[in-house]
C-alpha cells in the first residue's frame, strides 16, 4: 500500500509532491491521539489472557451447557463470545480456546473437525462484540465514532454466536456421531461455576459500560481497560516481571503490525482520492436500476471472495475508501457498512484457504491437519453468510443500539 500509493500519487502529480506525502502523512496520522485506543485495547487483552479469565469462562459455559448433545462445541463459542468481550483479538481467542477446548472435546471422542471448527468460528465473534480491533480502524478511516461502533456490534454479535450454536446442533443432528452425549451436572456445581464469569463481566461493565455512559472515551476506556485487567492479573498472582514484560512485547509487536498497516493505507487512500475512483464508482452504481440491497449483497460476495485470499483488516483498509462513497450513496449508514465490514472479517478469518484462525487452531492442537478443518469449518462460514445477508437486510438490528444510546 505504501508502495503503490506513493508510485500513484507520484504519476498522477509529480515525484516531488508525493515525497512531500511521504514526509507528512504517517508521521501526522501515527501521531494521532485517537490512535492510542490501539495499543490500550491489545495490552488490556494480553492482560485478561495472561490472567486466565479464559479458564473460567469455559468452566462455565461447559457445565451448563455439556448435556446438550454438541454441548461442549457450544460451550466453548459461548466461551469464545465471552472472551471476545475482554480481548478483541481473534487469533488470541482461537489459540486461547484451541488449548483449553479442543483436550476436552477430544476426552468426549468429539470429533475433531467439529471441534476445531467451533474453535475457529468462536474466535472470529471478537470481531463483532467490543472491543475490536476491526471497529477501531474502520471508525478511523471512515471518521466515525468508536463508540457508536462498539454499541453496534452488540446484537450482531450475539445473534452470530447463537447461529454458530444453532449450526452445531444442526450439524449433531445430521452427524450424531460427531458429538457424543456428555453427562450433565447438578444445578448446584453450575451455579458454582457462575463464579468464573464475574472477573469478565466486571471488566465488560467497568470498560465497555463506562463508555456506553459517558464515563469514559473510547481512549480513556481502553486506558481503564488495562489498569484493570492488570490489577486483577496481580491479584490472581500471574504478573510477574517476566510476563509483564512479554505482556508488553507482544503488544508492541502487534501495534506496530497494525499500525504499519494502516499507514500504508493512508498514502494509498490519498492516491485513491487523487484517481476520484471511489466517487466515479459511486456515481455508477448510484446509476444502475437495482435495489441498495443487490447492490450490498454485490458487494457482501466480493468481500467473501477476497478474505480467500486475504488478511480481514488489509481488506478494511484498502476497500472501504473505495466503497464507503457507495454506501452513503445507496442511503446506508456508516455505522451499518461498519457492522457488514466487521462481519466480513470474520469470514476472512476461518474461509479456506487463507483463514488465520484455521491456521492458528492448526498450529496450537496437536495431530490435527488442515483437511480436516476446512471440512469442519464449511457450515459455519455458510452461516456466516446468511446472518450477513440478514444484518444486510435489517439494518436496525446494527443501528438501534447506537441510536438507543447515543441518540
Amino acid at each position: 500500500m505504501f508502495f503503490i500509493g506513493f508510485l500513484g500519487f507520484a504519476y498522477m502529480t509529480s515525484f516531488n509532491t508525493a515525497m512531500g506525502v511521504m514526509r507528512t502523512v504517517p508521521y501526522t496520522n501515527a501521531s494521532s491521539y485517537s490512535l492510542s485506543v490501539v495499543p490500550l485495547f491489545v495490552l488490556m487483552g494480553m492482560f485478561a489472557y495472561d490472567s486466565g479469565m479464559s479458564s473460567g469462562l469455559f468452566d462455565a459455559s461447559d457445565k451448563w451447557l455439556s448435556k446438550t448433545r454438541g454441548g461442549l462445541s457450544m460451550a466453548t463459542i459461548a466461551a469464545c463470545g465471552g472472551f471476545g468481550a475482554i480481548c478483541g483479538a481473534s487469533a488470541a481467542t482461537a489459540v486461547t480456546f484451541a488449548t483449553i477446548a479442543m483436550p476436552e472435546m477430544r476426552k468426549y471422542k468429539y470429533h475433531d473437525g467439529l471441534s476445531s471448527a467451533s474453535v475457529a468460528a468462536g474466535g472470529t465473534l471478537s470481531y463483532l462484540i467490543p472491543p475490536s480491533t476491526g471497529f477501531i480502524l474502520y471508525g478511523i478511516i471512515a471518521e466515525e465514532s468508536i463508540g457508536r461502533l462498539f454499541a453496534a456490534g452488540v446484537i450482531p454479535g450475539i445473534l452470530l454466536m447463537l447461529a454458530y450454536c444453532v449450526a452445531v446442533m444442526i450439524i449433531c443432528r445430521i452427524r450424531p456421531e460427531y458429538a457424543p452425549p456428555v453427562q450433565g451436572y447438578p444445578l448446584s456445581v453450575k451455579i458454582r461455576a457462575l463464579k468464573g464469569l464475574i472477573p469478565v463481566l466486571l471488566l465488560f461493565i467497568a470498560v465497555i459500560g463506562g463508555m456506553f455512559s459517558g464515563v469514559f472515551s473510547a481512549n480513556e476506556a481502553a486506558a481503564a481497560g488495562a489498569f484493570l485487567a492488570m490489577v486483577f492479573t496481580a491479584l490472581r498472582r500471574r504478573l510477574t516481571w517476566r510476563s509483564l514484560w512479554n505482556c508488553l512485547i507482544e503488544t508492541t509487536k502487534s501495534t506496530a503490525m497494525v499500525f504499519t498497516m494502516l499507514l500504508g493505507a493512508y498514502v494509498f487512500g490519498y492516491f485513491l482520492t487523487i484517481t476520484r475512483l471511489p466517487v466515479q464508482l459511486a456515481d455508477f452504481v448510484s446509476g444502475l436500476n437495482v435495489s441498495p440491497f443487490v447492490v450490498m449483497t454485490l458487494i457482501i460476495l466480493l468481500y467473501a471472495f477476497l478474505g480467500c485470499i486475504m488478511d480481514g483488516l488489509s481488506i478494511i483498509l484498502l476497500t472501504v475508501p473505495i466503497f464507503l462513497p457507495i454506501i452513503l450513496n445507496l442511503g446506508y449508514s456508516k455505522i451499518h457498512f461498519g457492522v457488514i465490514i466487521a462481519m466480513v472479517m470474520v469470514l476472512g478469518a476461518i474461509t479456506p484457504p487463507i483463514g488465520i484462525n484455521i491456521f492458528v487452531v492448526v498450529g496450537a492442537v496437536k495431530d490435527l491437519t488442515l483437511p480436516v478443518i476446512y471440512k469442519g469449518i464449511v457450515p459455519f462460514c455458510l452461516t456466516l453468510l446468511i446472518m450477513t445477508l440478514v444484518i444486510a437486510a435489517f439494518p436496525i438490528l446494527s443501528t438501534w443500539l447506537p441510536t438507543l444510546l447515543y441518540g
